[in-house]
C-alpha cells in the first residue's frame, strides 16, 4: 500500500505559487470554494514512486493577520487541517520581503521547506544567493526551483515528502520584538497558557495575535473566556499606550519593524551577494518604462486589447462554424429518427437548438482565455491596473478596481462573481461598495457568446472592432456610474494605491494550456448543467399549455384546403403526380400553415403570453417577445439568452427560414435589423447581473437591499440607454 502525505504550498502573490501548483498536479487537481467562503480552494495530486502526495494551494497572502478573508482562509487551514508541512514559495529576486510571510510559520510551529523560485530571474538582475547559507540560518531546508520549466522541483518533492514523512511535532521558533513587546508576551503566553485559553493555537502566536490587534482571534477569544480576554486586550491597551508615548508607534508597527529586521540580520550574513549596482535598470524596468509611460503604454494597451479580439475571432471562426455544422447534423438525425411529438419537441428544440447554440461558442471562449492568460501569465495585466490608476481616481476609485473590473470582464471573459469577490482587498468601504456595484458591467464570459453571434449576424464585417467597442463602453459605463454613485449615495475621498509589479515572464505551454482549460471547462459544465436545466425549464414554458382544440382545428382545416386545392390523384396505373411547380406551392404552403401553427403554439405557451405582456412597455427599444423571453431567461445566466433565443426560434416563427445557424436565422428576420441589434445588445450588457452574481453582492456588501438596488438600477439604466439608441437609430437609419 502506498503511503500518503498532505502538503500545502503558500507564498505571496506573484510568487509563482499556482505556477508550481499547476506544474506538479497538472491535470490532476480539481477546483472547490472553501466550506463557508468563496474564497477559492484547489487540490490535486502528485506521485513521487510510492507515495501519493495531495498537494493544496492556499490563497496567495502576504502574512497570517486577518486582514483579508484569504489570509484567514490560509492560516486556518494550516491550524486546523493540519498538513505535515508546508512549501513556502519564495521569489528569489524579492527575498526579503518574502521571507516576512516565512517569519510567521516559524512564529506558528508549522514544518516549512522553502521552495527559491526564479532563481534565473535573480540572476538575471545579478542577484545571487546561497540556498545552504540561508537553510542553515533559517534551520529549514532550501530548495532553488524554477517553476515554470520545471527546475528543481523534482528534488522539491522528494525533500518535501522526506520531511513530510518524519511527523514532525510543531515547535514555535521565538523572535525578539524588543524589551517592551517581549515582556508582555511573556506575561500574556503565561496567563493563556494557565487559563487553558485557545488551545487550538500555540500560546505565544494567540499573544502574537492580540498584540496585533487581530480581530479574529480577539472575537475568539471573548467568545470562549470574555473575562480572560478582557484581561489580555487591557494589558495590550496599556502596552500601546507606552508604545505610543514614547515611540509614536503601535505594537502591530513594532512587530513588523523586529520580523524585517531579524531576515535583514539573516541576509547580511554573507545569504546574498549583487553583481550588479542595485539601481540598475532591469530588464522589466526598461520594458515598464515604454510599456506604462503615460502617453505610450495606454495606446499600447489599446493595441494589445484589439489584437486579443483579432486573433480570437480570426482564428476560432472556422472550429464555430464545425459546431454548427455538428449541431445541425445531429439535429437532423433526432428528426428522421424519432416520431413528432413532445419529446421529439424537447431534444431538437429544448436541447440540440438550446445547449448547441451556447456550446458553439466553445472554440471562441477557448481562444479569449487563451490570449488573457497570455496577459496574465506574462505580468502584464498587472501592468493595466497600475497605468488605469490615474483614470480610476478621476472617477472616485483608484487602480485596487482595476483587477475586480478585469476578472469580471474588462477583457471579455471574465466572470463577475469573482470580480465582485475582488474587492474585498480595497480597503475604503465607500470604494469597495462602488467597485462591486458596477463591476457587473464588464463583459463577462457568459455575454461573450452573446456579443459574438449578434456581432457576427449584424456587423460581421468589422467583428474585432466591434468587440473592442463594446470593451471600451463597458469600462466607461462602469466609472461614469462609479462616478455617480460616489457622488451620491457613497460619497469619499478617493485612497491611495499602491501596487507590486511582478517581473515580466514568458509563460509557459503547459501553464496556459492548464489555465485555458480550467475556464473552458468552467463554461462547458455550466452549459451541460446549469443551462441545460434551464433550458428544458423554458421549452416547457414555451411549449405548454399548447393550443385549444378548436385552435388546432382551425389549421388542420386550412391544410385539408390545401391538400384539396392540389390533390395527389391516383388513377389505375398508379400515382399521377403534380406537376413540379404545383408540388412546390403545395410545399410551400403546406410549411407555412405548420410554422404559423408553431408560431401561435409559442404565443399560447406561458413564457409567450409573459413575452407578449412586457411587448407594451419593451417595443420602445424594440424588443419583441421573444426577446423578452430570452432576455427573462438570462437573469438566471446570462449565457440563457442564447439557448432560448434558439429555442423560440426552433419551435416557432412567421415566415423566417429557420435551417441554418441561429445568426443566419436572425440575419434574415425581417423583424431584426442592425439598430435592434445594438440595442439588445446594450441592454444585455448593462442589465440585472445574473442570479449568482446578486447573491454574491448581497453576501459581500452584507444586505440583501444592494443586490436588489443592483437588479433594479442596472436594468432601468440599460433600458433608458436601450431606448435612446433604438429610437434615434430608428430615425437616423
Amino acid at each position: 500500500m502506498s503511503a500518503e502525505l498532505k502538503i500545502a504550498l503558500a507564498g505571496n502573490p506573484n510568487s509563482g505559487k499556482t505556477t508550481l501548483f499547476n506544474a506538479l498536479t497538472g491535470s490532476r487537481q480539481h477546483v472547490g470554494n472553501y466550506p463557508g467562503v468563496t474564497v477559492e480552494k484547489k487540490e490535486g495530486v502528485y506521485r513521487l514512486e510510492d507515495k501519493k502526495i495531495n498537494i493544496v494551494d492556499l490563497p496567495g497572502t502576504y502574512s497570517l493577520t486577518a486582514y483579508s478573508e484569504e489570509e484567514v482562509v490560509a492560516r486556518d487551514f494550516l491550524i486546523f487541517e493540519k498538513p505535515q508541512i508546508i512549501v513556502n514559495i519564495i521569489d528569489a529576486a524579492n527575498l526579503q520581503r518574502n521571507l516576512y510571510l516565512t517569519t510567521q510559520f516559524f512564529e506558528l510551529g508549522i514544518p516549512v521547506i522553502i521552495a527559491l523560485n526564479m532563481i534565473d530571474a535573480a540572476r538575471d538582475r545579478g542577484i545571487e544567493i546561497k540556498a545552504d547559507r540561508l537553510a542553515e540560518f533559517l534551520g529549514v531546508p532550501v530548495v532553488p526551483i524554477i517553476a515554470r520549466t520545471g527546475f528543481g522541483t523534482q528534488k522539491l518533492m522528494e525533500e518535501a515528502a522526506r520531511q513530510a514523512a518524519r511527523k514532525k511535532e510543531w515547535h514555535p521558533k521565538p523572535i525578539s520584538y524588543g524589551e517592551d513587546l517581549d515582556s508582555t508576551l511573556l506575561d500574556l503566553e503565561e496567563k493563556i497558557s494557565a487559563g487553558n485559553f485557545l488551545t487550538m493555537y500555540p500560546s505565544r502566536w494567540a499573544a502574537i495575535k492580540y498584540l496585533e490587534n487581530d480581530q479574529q482571534i480577539i472575537s475568539r477569544g471573548r467568545a470562549e473566556n470574555g473575562a480572560l480576554s478582557a484581561e489580555l486586550e487591557k494589558k495590550v491597551a496599556a502596552v500601546s499606550q507606552h508604545l505610543l508615548e514614547t515611540m509614536e508607534t503601535y505594537p502591530e508597527a513594532m512587530v513588523a519593524d523586529h520580523r524585517y529586521g531579524y531576515i535583514k540580520g539573516i541576509l547580511q550574513k554573507g545569504v546574498i551577494s549583487h553583481k550588479y549596482d542595485q539601481d540598475r535598470l532591469y530588464t522589466s524596468d526598461r520594458i515598464d518604462k515604454v510599456l506604462t509611460n503615460r502617453f505610450l503604454g495606454p495606446l499600447f494597451m489599446a493595441v494589445v486589447l484589439f489584437g486579443l479580439y483579432t486573433f480570437t475571432f480570426t482564428y476560432s471562426e472556422l472550429p464555430v462554424s464545425w459546431l454548427e455544422t455538428l449541431f445541425g447534423q445531429i439535429s437532423l438525425v433526432v428528426e428522421q429518427v424519432l416520431p413528432d411529438g413532445p419529446l421529439k419537441s424537447l431534444i431538437i428544440s429544448g436541447i440540440i437548438d438550446g445547449v448547441g447554440g451556447v456550446l458553439g461558442f466553445v472554440p471562441l471562449i477557448m481562444f479569449m482565455f487563451f490570449g488573457i492568460a497570455i496577459l496574465e501569465d506574462s505580468g502584464y495585466l498587472a501592468r493595466v491596473a497600475f497605468m488605469l490608476d490615474r483614470i480610476f481616481r478621476v472617477f472616485g476609485l483608484n487602480g485596487s478596481s482595476v483587477m475586480a473590473y478585469i476578472l469580471s470582464g474588462g477583457i471579455a471573459g471574465g466572470c463577475a462573481v469573482p470580480g465582485v469577490m475582488a474587492t474585498r482587498t480595497l480597503r475604503s468601504p465607500k470604494e469597495r461598495m462602488a467597485t462591486l456595484l458596477t463591476a457587473p458591467f464588464m463583459n463577462c464570459g457568459a455575454k461573450l457568446p452573446v456579443l459574438a453571434l449578434f456581432i457576427g449576424a449584424f456587423f460581421s464585417e468589422n467583428k474585432a472592432h466591434y468587440m473592442f467597442f463594446f470593451t471600451i463602453l463597458s469600462w466607461l459605463v462602469a466609472l461614469v456610474l462609479a462616478k455617480l454613485l460616489r457622488v451620491t449615495v457613497l460619497r469619499g475621498e478617493s485612497t491611495p494605491f499602491v501596487l507590486e509589479l511582478p517581473p515580466y515572464r514568458f509563460p509557459t505551454l503547459k501553464g496556459l494550456l492548464i489555465h485555458t482549460w480550467e475556464k473552458t471547462w468552467q463554461y462547458i459544465k455550466k452549459a451541460g448543467t446549469v443551462i441545460l436545466g434551464i433550458s428544458i425549464i423554458i421549452w416547457a414554458m414555451m411549449t405548454y399549455p399548447g393550443l385549444s382544440e378548436s385552435e388546432k382545428g382551425k389549421f388542420a382545416l386550412q391544410r385539408q384546403e390545401v391538400e384539396a386545392a392540389y390533390p395527389a390523384m391516383v388513377v389505375a396505373g398508379g400515382n399521377m403526380a403534380l406537376s413540379e411547380a404545383e408540388a412546390t406551392e403545395r410545399s410551400r404552403l403546406l410549411d407555412s400553415i405548420d410554422r404559423a401553427e408553431a408560431n401561435a403554439t409559442l404565443r399560447y405557451s406561458v413564457a409567450g403570453r409573459v413575452g407578449i405582456a412586457l411587448e407594451r412597455v419593451s417595443f420602445l427599444a424594440g424588443f419583441d417577445w421573444r426577446t423578452n423571453i430570452a432576455l427573462i431567461g438570462g437573469v438566471a445566466a446570462k449565457e440563457v439568452i442564447l439557448s432560448t433565443l434558439g429555442t423560440a426560434y426552433s419551435l416557432g416563427g412567421d415566415d423566417q427560414e429557420k435551417n441554418g445557424s441561429l445568426a443566419e436565422i436572425l440575419a434574415s428576420d425581417p423583424g431584426w435589423n442592425p439598430v435592434k441589434a445594438l440595442s439588445v445588445l446594450l441592454f444585455i450588457s448593462y442589465y440585472a447581473p445574473c442570479f449568482v452574481t446578486v447573491v454574491c453582492i448581497t453576501r459581500e456588501a452584507g444586505s440583501w437591499k444592494w443586490g436588489a438596488f443592483s437588479m433594479v438600477f442596472n436594468t432601468l439604466f440599460a433600458f433608458v440607454l436601450a431606448v435612446l439608441v433604438y429610437q434615434i437609430g430608428s430615425l437616423l437609419f
